[in-house]
């Protein structure tokens, strides 16, 4: 087969079409990037992306919390942390000089009288509806892509991603067991509110190729919910927001980190075609997701950092002959590891992951 686009490339995989070869992309702590650079791997003002050639690119996201225009406030600091009230009301305690997700320290919202009073009056709001948006924004970085022959995903969260930022994932998963009123209604609202949002975006900044939604249902070895909870509460707001995507004949990437593997078929009947990340530490398996659904979706990721991380090229060699021959059948998969790279992964280590995967995963 001739070589193809990226934007040709991208398209077909999600599509399990026949390709030249499988896709490219990765995702890194920023002290990957700043170590690489320092130890003059990439050149000043250099993208990751540019430099290992991957094959799309993705923003434009709208902001979806509470209030768009709230800056945040730092309520207490060290030399190590700083904890901030963000704009829906969650006290989060971030790491000053290393990337990390937040410890969750406090959520004023805990149940529906304080979503229905402090919350969804904001995210209803006609009058905060363009603060969300930055249509120049979204419009510059699709035609840069395009400008490449990069595939575009115009990317943000899903409905879960937005409920329990405001409410903790504690606060929320009781509320679906004793009130999954309230949860359906977070749903809903978010669900419209996502779809308004990416309406305009599409309307008024160009066409993207794809949605790459971010929506971590899991941990290690659990989804957060049962698949009839699932079902039931989250599933109609992910069938509304897919079923947006497909109108536009855009194939839709759901990024869920943790053990999410009870809930694709779920997924799958409310739309999604391909699944990413994959998270090997977490229980998911990309070989028997494959076999198990590979005639239905396609896959991105997958492959366990955790071999990157031992910098011995032997495992990272064993890691993609184990894995890649398979996900690759028949097309329908992006290499990409389970997760993203930290800076104990040597360039040159990550270098041997690309080129020998690239060298696996093309077609003959």
């Amino acid at each position: 087969m001739d070589t193809m686009t990226s934007i040709e490339r991208i398209g077909n995989i999600l599509r399990r079409q026949p390709v030249d070869r499988v896709g490219l992309g990765e995702s890194y702590w920023g002290e990957t990037i700043q170590r690489w650079r320092e130890e003059g791997h990439l050149k000043e003002g250099e993208s990751v992306e540019d430099h290992f050639g991957y094959d799309y690119r993705a923003g434009g996201g709208p902001n979806v919390q509470a209030d768009p225009e709230y800056q945040e406030i730092v309520l207490d600091e060290t030399d190590e942390w700083r904890l901030v009230r963000n704009a829906n009301g969650a006290h989060l305690k971030w790491w000053k000089h290393k990337a990390g997700t937040p410890e969750h320290v406090f959520f004023e919202i805990q149940d529906r009288s304080g979503w229905e009073e402090h919350i969804r009056p904001r995210l209803v709001d006609d009058k905060l509806f363009r603060k969300r948006i930055n249509v120049e924004g979204y419009s510059n970085a699709l035609q840069n892509a395009h400008g490449q022959d990069k595939f575009f995903f115009i990317s943000g969260v899903n409905v879960f991603e937005c409920m329990h930022p405001v409410c903790g994932h504690e606060h929320m998963l009781i509320g679906m067991a004793l009130d999954p009123d309230w949860v359906r209604d977070m749903c809903n609202v978010y669900a419209d509110l996502i779809i308004r949002c990416y309406e305009t975006l599409i309307s008024e900044g160009g066409k993207p190729d794809g949605v790459f939604f971010y929506e971590d249902m899991g941990f290690k070895g659990q989804p957060f919910m049962s698949p009839q909870m699932y079902r039931e509460i989250v599933w109609p707001a992910h069938k509304k927001t897919f079923d947006f995507a497909h109108s536009y004949g855009l194939p839709i990437v759901v990024h869920s980190c943790g053990y999410v593997a009870p809930l694709v078929p779920g997924l799958i009947e409310a739309g999604m075609d391909c699944l990413q990340a994959m998270e090997v530490k977490a229980g998911m398996d990309l070989v028997h997701l494959k076999q198990t659904y590979g005639d239905r979706i396609a896959f991105f990721g997958g492959m366990d950092i955790r071999t990157l991380e031992t910098n011995d090229l032997s495992k990272v060699e064993e890691e993609l002959q184990k894995k890649l021959p398979i996900a690759m059948e028949g097309s329908g998969y992006i290499l990409h590891t389970d997760h993203s790279v930290p800076n104990t992964v040597d360039y040159q280590t990550y270098r041997y992951f690309v080129d020998r995967g690239l060298e696996i995963g093309t077609y003959h």
